[in-house]
């Protein structure tokens, strides 16, 4: 009956008389995807004011209705079809007048449609033909049919696009590779210049794709999922848009899905990020889209009714630069019964361990070019080493005073004035003296560092057993000040170098300052351990350390060598030295409590919080403030006859100290916990790790609680999350960006930012009310409930804290903190990440940065979801 009404409809319409008009025209192509796999292309020139009909129709059979274009195959086992035909070309949805203004969907221009196939016998072709109607405004031609024939050959190494031929009523052309008359652009995309040919090629095998594509997956509730395509373009390349027009012109990015009953797309693919242009394109003479900068990213909603079957299908697109274009597609498949990114993938089958793999692509992908253009990534380091050169410089300082070093210096200035043979030369062999003490010690930094590696030294700064060791270390050099017994290199080192300094010359001052090196180690052994466990959190650490300490201690015998009249302004060697070694004790065992806080926290004793920590603080300053003032003795000491003026400012100095540390024990109404003290930043455990004020996560919301166990209380009693897919997780539900805050409990610049600029008031309600706070402890040595393999980085991951220092490691190739990171909740990160850096205002405009950008990016996704409604998309 249908095709009845179809022949009368052509006598209607089609002139009895003229012309035999044909405004379809057909090609087709083949090309290999892989294995045994092809797909066959049909492609359909339609002339201006013609238009072709859709395959896939919502009218129903018994309708007066235009025919759909229908590709149909000559049966035969040497070929099984894959999935179903896909289309793509300028397609529109609209009334159409002679068929009574029913709804169809036809193209106009052009069309392609794409049937994948599987070879099973390469010997025989695969036969059919393609029947499609063309109507004007006024007409419809009869349905007519178009012969194919493809005869594939079995691919080889590189298997190069293989054209099929008309059989009839189509184009008597040969296809040819493709070579087109093109114009190459100019930065404008709307100027254009003459080029000579632009040539789209096939890769060879092995060649790296300009578009690098990456897949992720982000579970939204029980069965919706959100599927991420990312493409990362190489400098100089172009990608087009799905929105980009064929007609003429570049391949569009299209994504195929294979069709399955255990899920169900929802909404159409939509894309984002990277840097986009649109315009007539100099290629191709038409209009298009297209990404000029990635990464982009396309993201399309799945409901999924079975989620142990994977998702698979293939994304087609164009990448073209400045001479060529080149056609291509990827496979790819979703597992989401294997998780997403973080989640384990399976067994090493080399341990036998559960592989995890941590990197999130999205994270990845707009680390490297965030969605925002605000924060400073690394902004600390170049400060951090001029604050460790001055800490070895005044520990350097230190070390003048002591009694091994002080009467060293116009003893050995003397020498080198009175037995050079005039002025000049005394002043080049002190120098030389000088110069040689920073060799020497700058010698022992460069060791530690080759000796231990950047990562093993950063690991001291929070590994437990590292620090119990200074703990016990630093107690044993502060007795050691008191004058209960020296610590010194033995005997025979100093005899020998000595011997080597009696020599003379240039290798004889050498040795008279390596033999100052090892008789002042009593005295400044202690010191140097010092400097280098405190500086030993980056590769360069103990080098600028020691260049700062041998500086200091070179620099008196440089200028006293040149002005030897200041000799006489020394105060004369006596009892006060000791005074100084008593007190650097004193500051080595309240530093002692400092190693053993890191350890007790990243270990979970609670055998040292606050409290006992500052109270320990207050004891050793007021004992030290009793020992100046005279009423403490020890071994080495003499009775206190007269305070002179600079101990008596000493002694008051260290009271006012000593008053200052018992105000860390004021409420802080704003944090509901102790005052934590500026100069304790870093030193003392946080103010939140207490025993006697009320436990603040009885504050905490129990139904977040009992849904996320990682909801916590964290820095300044702030509400975090210690758990990366709780927290982001939780900021899917109430719609708020997530600030990623790697830290650790023996970071000493991430108490300072705690402390000095999160208690800000501006600070402190944008992350109270604005983000969600996500706390990564990378030191927190609490045991896995077992040990995985980061797939990445092939290392065991043993406890919680090697589990986030790994995450922050793949996905933003730093493991150094702080590390502040503003993300959204589908994992994008919005700004530049930040280091340390002092300055509240710096920090407020960094997160209002952060926020804006997520506003921004909010109010574009609302307008998309408009846009689809308006297009009547799910």
């Amino acid at each position: 009956m249908r095709y009845l009404l179809l022949f009368l409809t052509a006598f209607v319409f089609v002139p009895l008389f003229g012309q035999m008009e044909d405004p379809v025209r057909w090609s087709f192509e083949s090309r290999h995807i892989a294995g045994d796999e092809f797909e066959l292309i049909f492609k359909a020139k339609i002339e201006d004011g013609w238009k072709t009909y859709s395959p896939f129709q919502e009218y129903g059979e018994d309708v007066l209705a235009p025919v759909p274009t229908g590709i149909y195959f000559d049966e035969g086992g040497h070929f099984t079809t894959i999935g179903k035909l896909t289309e793509s070309g300028n397609r529109k949805v609209a009334k159409e007048p002679l068929f009574d203004n029913i709804n169809v969907a036809y193209f106009t221009k052009n069309a392609t449609f794409i049937q994948r196939v599987k070879i099973n016998d390469y010997g025989q072709p695969i036969t059919g033909y393609v029947e499609s109607m063309a109507c004007d405004e006024e007409k419809c031609l009869p349905p007519s049919g178009v012969d194919f024939s493809f005869q594939l050959k079995a691919p080889r190494a590189t298997a190069p696009a293989q054209s099929a031929q008309p059989l009839a009523a189509g184009d008597p052309e040969i296809a040819e590779a493709v070579k087109e008359e093109i114009k190459k652009p100019e930065e404008d995309i709307t100027k254009v210049q003459q080029l000579g040919k632009l040539e789209v090629v096939n890769l060879p095998a092995g060649l790296k794709m300009p578009i690098e594509w990456t897949f992720d997956s982000k579970k939204l509730s029980d069965n919706e999922y959100e599927l991420l395509f990312i493409a990362t373009l190489e400098e100089g390349w172009t990608l087009y848009s799905q929105h980009t027009s064929p007609d003429d012109g570049p391949i569009p990015t299209e994504f195929h899905f294979e069709e399955g009953a255990h899920y169900q797309l929802s909404g159409a693919t939509r894309e984002e990020g990277g840097k986009k242009k649109s315009g007539i394109d100099p290629f191709f003479g038409v209009e298009v889209v297209k990404f000029i900068e990635g990464p982009a990213t396309f993201t399309q909603k799945v409901k999924v009714e079975d989620s142990s079957q994977p998702i698979a299908g293939y994304v087609t697109f164009m990448a073209c630069d400045d001479s060529e274009c080149i056609p291509s597609d990827v496979d790819f498949a979703f597992n989401l019964a294997a998780g997403t990114a973080g989640q384990v993938a399976g067994v090493d089958p080399a341990s036998g361990l559960k592989a995890i793999d941590q990197t999130v692509p999205s994270i990845r992908a707009t680390y490297v070019e965030p969605l925002g253009s605000c924060g400073e990534e690394d902004v600390a380091r170049d400060s951090s080493l001029l604050w460790t050169f001055i800490l070895g410089f005044a520990g350097g300082l230190l070390a003048l005073l002591t009694p091994c070093v002080f009467p060293m210096i116009p003893l050995t200035v003397s020498f080198f004035t009175k037995s050079s043979k005039d002025r000049a030369s005394g002043l080049r062999n002190a120098l030389l003296y000088g110069l040689s003490i920073i060799v020497i010690y700058v010698s022992i930094g460069l060791l530690i560092t080759g000796v231990f590696g950047a990562t093993a030294l950063n690991a001291l700064s929070t590994n437990w057993i590292a620090n119990t060791l200074f703990f016990i270390i630093f107690i044993l050099f502060a007795f050691s000040f008191f004058g209960y017994y020296e610590i010194t290199l033995p005997s025979s080192w100093a005899n020998k170098s000595d011997a080597m300094a009696d020599r003379g010359g240039l290798l004889g001052i050498f040795f008279m300052a390596f033999t100052l090196a090892i008789v002042s180690f009593s005295c400044t052994g202690p010191i140097i351990g010092s400097a280098l466990v405190q500086s030993a959190t980056s590769k360069m650490g103990p080098f600028i350390v020691m260049l700062g300490f041998s500086s200091a201690l070179a620099l008196p015998f440089a200028l006293f060598a040149a002005f030897p009249g200041w000799l006489n302004s020394l105060p004369k060697s006596g009892g006060w030295m000791n005074s100084v070694k008593v007190v650097l004790g004193f500051l080595e065992l309240a530093l002692a409590l400092k190693f053993l806080s890191v350890a007790d926290m990243t270990m979970h004793w609670n055998i040292l919080p606050y409290e006992v920590f500052m109270a320990a603080w207050v004891l050793i300053f007021g004992a030290m403030t009793a020992y100046l003032f005279g009423l403490i003795r020890f071994p080495h000491d003499s009775p206190v006859q007269k305070l002179s003026v600079s101990r008596g400012s000493f002694a008051i100095l260290s009271l006012a100290l000593t008053i200052y540390l018992a105000t860390g024990f004021f409420y802080n109404e704003t944090t509901n916990s102790y005052n934590s003290l500026k100069l304790m930043s870093g030193l003392a455990p946080p103010a939140t790790y207490n025993i006697f004020l009320p436990d603040a996560s009885e504050g905490l919301d129990a139904g977040i609680k009992a849904k996320y166990p990682s909801y916590s209380k964290c820095a300044n009693n702030l509400d975090c999350f210690k758990n990366y897919e709780e927290g982001v997780a939780y900021a899917k539900e109430v719609n708020k960006p997530v600030l990623l805050d790697f830290t650790g409990y023996g970071c000493v610049n991430c108490r300072k930012t705690e402390e000095h600029i999160w208690v800000a008031e501006n600070v402190r309600d944008k992350l109270s009310n604005d983000f969600v706070l996500v706390s990564l402890y990378v030191d927190d040595r609490k045991a896995l409930e077992e040990i995985l393999l980061s797939i990445p980085r092939q290392e065991k991951l043993r406890n919680v804290g090697n589990k986030w220092a790994d995450f922050q490691i793949v996905n933003f190739e730093q493991n150094s903190q702080p590390l502040y990171v503003m993300m959204s909740p589908d994992e994008r990160v919005l700004a530049a990440p930040r280091g340390y850096k002092e300055g509240v205002e710096d920090y407020a405009e960094f997160l209002e940065c952060g926020l804006d950008t997520y506003e921004q990016l909010t109010e574009d996704n609302k307008k998309k979801d408009k846009e689809d409604k308006r297009l009547g998309v799910n």
